[in-house]
């Protein structure tokens, strides 16, 4: 592990030294004297030495770096040092190492080197997938980390996939009333939904609408299973109606803002037509030939234009079945006023977007 370890990796916290002194020039800029207006009185005028104000606090700066460094190496050597020992006495696998390298890791994190906090992370997954199952508690907390040092490297699809095992290893742990359950399914969509508005895996409009349609399906799923489990609370699911029905929202936008040219249309995109013309035989008798030649069917386009309206028509429509939900748990649920407030505002704000979508569906320019 002590090849990890190198001054460079300490340099970069000397950057946040010149953050500290831009702060210093600002302040300094503040305490100097600015013009006086004409005819302003000077009782009592006060010389300020810019320069060596600069020059202390430059100094000052230095000393708290220097000493930042010193503690920042002081801590990398006891942590690795620590866990020289305990690979030594207890083996390169034993259960106490995953703690030690997620402190290892945070420190990493610390100091911004995501490479080497993400390499030490991956360690301490392993060795916690060794000592307890491929599903565990214990994994959970350094996936979260993993996922955390990925996105600031904005490594998405490393991200991604890290999500989708938090989540997997979520569902295999917890029962679906289980409110740990529900978190982590609410933080499962709310990831995709950040991928989806943002486009992070910069996904052609395939791609792209499928995970859409993915995410649905998942609330879908999850709203279904909910309904049937016996400690139901429709005001528990408030936000998984929220997060259906903005993945439809975004479906909705995708389709919208796609040619109908993208879409499959019902109908057969070539027929054939006989076609034929007079020709002279061999023995010079007029006579008529015929041949079928492909030709692009004129009801195609027409079909594809159908198929982009259907799938709008099929998506406002599950973000409107989304909307009832919301309404119908906002006349029945027992909600404080806050609450009551908060969800009053969501269904207002998804009926507006809908309506809109709506009022755009029927554009022309769409198609």
């Amino acid at each position: 592990m002590r090849s990890r370890f190198h001054s460079g990796t300490i340099q970069r916290t000397s950057n946040q030294w010149w953050v500290q002194l831009c702060a210093a020039f600002s302040i300094l800029a503040m305490l100097a004297p600015g013009p006086l207006a004409l005819g302003q009185d000077i009782e009592s005028p006060v010389k300020i030495d810019n320069a060596k104000v600069l020059e202390d606090l430059e100094d000052e700066l230095r000393e708290a770096e220097r000493a930042r460094e010193a503690e920042v190496a002081r801590q990398f050597e006891l942590r690795l040092q620590a866990i020289d020992e305990m690979q030594g006495s207890q083996g390169i696998y034993a259960p106490q190492l995953q703690e030690a390298y997620a402190d290892l890791g945070a420190l990493y994190d610390e100091i911004e080197d995501f490479d080497s906090a993400i390499s030490v992370y991956t360690d301490a997954l392993q060795i916690s997938r060794i000592n307890t199952g491929l599903y565990s508690e214990q994994q959970i907390p350094v996936i979260r980390s993993l996922i955390e040092s990925n996105g600031r490297l904005r490594n998405w699809q490393e991200a991604d996939d890290l999500q989708e095992l938090q989540y997997h290893i979520s569902s295999r742990l917890y029962g679906l009333d289980d409110p740990a359950y529900l978190d982590a399914a609410q933080n499962y969509g709310d990831w995709k939904l950040r991928l989806l508005r943002e486009n992070l895996l910069d996904l052609g409009y395939r791609a792209y609408s499928r995970s859409a349609e993915d995410l649905s399906d998942f609330y879908e799923r999850l709203i279904a299973n909910m309904d049937v489990q016996p400690n139901y609370r429709p005001e528990n699911m408030i936000d998984i109606f929220q997060g259906k029905s903005e993945a439809d929202l975004v479906l909705v936008r995708a389709i919208a803002s796609t040619p109908y040219t993208a879409f499959e249309g019902t109908a057969s995109r070539y027929v054939y037509e006989q076609r034929c013309r007079n020709v002279r035989n061999s023995a010079g008798q007029i006579v008529r030939e015929c041949v079928n030649v492909q030709v692009e069917n004129p009801r195609y386009r027409q079909s594809q234009v159908d198929a982009k309206r259907y799938a709008m028509d099929r998506s406002t429509r599950a973000v409107q079945a989304s909307i009832d939900r919301l309404r119908q748990i906002y006349e029945q649920s027992d909600l404080s006023r806050a609450e009551r407030e908060q969800l009053e505002s969501q269904i207002a704000e998804l009926e507006t977007q809908t309506y809109q979508l709506l009022r755009q569906s029927r554009s022309r320019r769409l198609f």
